[in-house]
């Protein structure tokens, strides 16, 4: 791959991401304070036992609607793009870093293994994602730091940079990293993403190279292209998401302030035995909402920058 392409790929990579960040920033709060552990999130209901005559406090997690509903009335709707700031500093970068590696992996790895086969794009995929939650962590901790900074209307709210020196004075340099290793785990969710966006997307390129050549036709993009590639993005996300949701959780729980959670197993144990396994996937109805379209967005603008600067 020549240096043009990486550019290429990095540009398209960047502006995909940031597209997706911008439009699905509220789900992106909500969804992060369901997987959160703070009280606050959760409703006390009252429950009348007749038999026993005693009443019963049972305590439930609420959903994503009661979650919009109480951010909307207690903190104001510009709550609803906390950490935007971070994200956009971060979703570029981040996007194309992984872009960029899952390309110049995928492009080495085709002379090794058989071109564009399953074990190609599987290895990118997790190289790519390797590479880029090393090289932006801290930017995400920071995102969900803010994003989990509830106040009400009218009080000061934390910025980023008061944010970045809380953490350091709090952790040192080690809290800018907290919550990498269920970042790692979450790769595994990369990988079944781009397994399956690919072999969608090489049935599509087959079907139309058919169909262009029972027509006599040159092949040309279309915008039935571009709407394909957003239904393989947002196919494949929900499958990949559906399967390794639980990274989620335990990383929001692992960024947390002062939080008890310490490694990845100690808090998805912990989770367990508190909350059950239901709580592994709070917010999961959210998230989905927020990654279909975010990734459909974010793959067809990919695309879209990629086939405009090729010409």
């Amino acid at each position: 791959m020549s240096q043009r392409d990486t550019l290429v790929h990095l540009f398209a990579g960047g502006c995909g991401g940031t597209v997706g960040a911008i439009l699905t920033c509220p789900l992106e709060v909500v969804k992060t304070r369901l997987q959160s552990s703070s009280l606050t999130l959760y409703i006390s209901e009252v429950q009348l036992n007749t038999m026993a005559g005693a009443s019963v406090n049972r305590v439930v997690s609420p959903g994503p609607l009661h979650c919009l509903k109480v951010i909307l009335e207690k903190e104001g709707p510009r709550s609803l793009f906390r950490g935007l700031g971070p994200n956009l500093v971060g979703v570029a970068p981040s996007r194309a870093i992984y872009f960029a590696a899952y390309s110049n992996c995928k492009e080495a790895l085709n002379g090794v293994f058989d071109p564009d086969s399953t074990q190609v794009h599987m290895i990118s995929a997790a190289m790519a994602g390797f590479t880029a939650i090393t090289a932006t962590n801290p930017i995400w901790l920071i995102k969900t730091r803010l994003q989990l900074d509830a106040r009400n209307r009218g009080e000061k709210r934390m910025g980023a940079f008061e944010c970045v020196r809380k953490v350091y004075q709090t952790d040192g340099l080690r809290g800018f990293y907290r919550g990498m290793s269920a970042s790692y785990a979450g790769i595994s969710e990369t990988v079944i993403h781009f397994v399956i966006y690919e072999s969608i997307k090489q049935k599509l390129l087959e079907y139309k190279i058919a169909s262009t050549m029972e027509n006599d036709e040159e092949s040309v993009k279309e915008a039935s292209d571009f709407v394909g590639m957003m239904l393989a993005a947002a196919t494949s996300k929900t499958c990949a998401t559906s399967i390794a949701y639980p990274h989620e959780v335990i990383r929001t729980r692992l960024r947390e302030e002062g939080t008890k959670y310490r490694s990845f197993f100690q808090t998805l144990s912990l989770i367990v035995q508190e909350e059950g396994y239901g709580s592994l996937y709070r917010g999961l109805t959210t998230h989905l909402v927020r990654q279909i379209p975010n990734t459909a967005i974010m793959m067809a603008t990919y695309e879209l920058v990629v086939y405009l600067l090729n010409g």
